[in-house]
């Protein structure tokens, strides 16, 4: 499978459904992987959530439409799938910094978010090494800080130095990365933790379900050689597999320089 020319296959279905009803289901159909599974590929690759790229893509496109047509705003904020003109207007203006009311008289300040569209590359036929584990109910303790899809490249990484100068000296080197994502399918916020499997004075409890797990070792605990395969995983591997991911937060494993990636599988 060339994910990238799939890809490209749905956002052409979003922008000819910009104006009906968008079911993710339809999307994950087209990339033959559930639901999960494409909201994680497209938010790694473009660095949004679906559910903010549909609704960035419908208000660029409404900006046009108030500024040359004499549509009502109420029959605008019908035609993108807004239930009422009042969260219409509050989207709108979130999103171009001015009201619908007063396009026409100021179009300089709408905002264009133009469509995405993927470079259509052969992918490259490497091996990744991987095992497949069930592991009961894993009970973790840390901190976390909250991040976005397209930041916490940058934001992990500074959070797991500033844990370790907090926390190293007092509890040793932490054992666990945990990502969270929060309303999956409706935003890109996820959130970042470090983690011990043993309980310390003034960490947070987070408790992880029993589950099938797919692990991939790496032979590092760098930040961008996490980063590297974690995108080799989602980009390459996956979607060439026959796995599906469940809604579990993903964890990486840290001992004697080597991290291993932990993502749950459907059963």
């Amino acid at each position: 499978m060339n994910i990238y020319k799939e890809l490209n296959g749905i956002i052409e279905y979003i922008e000819e459904n910009l104006e009906n009803e968008i079911k993710y289901e339809e999307l994950a159909r087209r990339l033959g992987v559930n639901e999960y599974t494409m909201q994680r590929l497209f938010s790694l690759l473009c660095n949004i959530s679906i559910a903010e790229y549909i609704r960035n893509r419908r208000l660029s496109n409404a900006g046009f439409d108030l500024q040359n047509s004499n549509n009502k705003i109420v029959d605008i904020a019908v035609k993108y799938q807004y239930e009422s003109a009042t969260a219409f207007s509050r989207a709108f203006e979130k999103f171009h910094g001015i009201k619908p009311s007063i396009v026409k008289d100021n179009p300089e300040k709408l905002k264009i978010f133009t469509k995405i569209v993927f470079t259509e590359v052969e992918p490259v036929q490497n091996s990744i090494e991987y095992s497949i584990i069930t592991r009961d109910e894993l009970v973790l303790y840390g901190k976390g800080v909250g991040t976005t899809e397209a930041q916490i490249g940058k934001d992990a990484p500074a959070f797991f130095q500033k844990f370790r100068k907090e926390y190293c000296s007092k509890f040793g080197e932490p054992n666990y990365g945990m990502t969270i994502y929060e309303k999956r399918f409706e935003s890109d916020k996820l959130k970042y933790c470090v983690l011990y499997d043993r309980d310390f004075e003034g960490l947070d409890r987070y408790v992880i379900p029993k589950s099938k797990w797919i692990v991939l070792k790496i032979p590092s605990q760098k930040a961008k050689d996490i980063q590297e395969i974690t995108c080799r995983f989602y980009v390459d591997f996956l979607p060439s597999s026959k796995y599906k991911l469940k809604n579990i937060p993903e964890l990486e494993y840290y001992y004697d320089d080597v991290t291993e990636l932990l993502v749950a599988l459907e059963d």
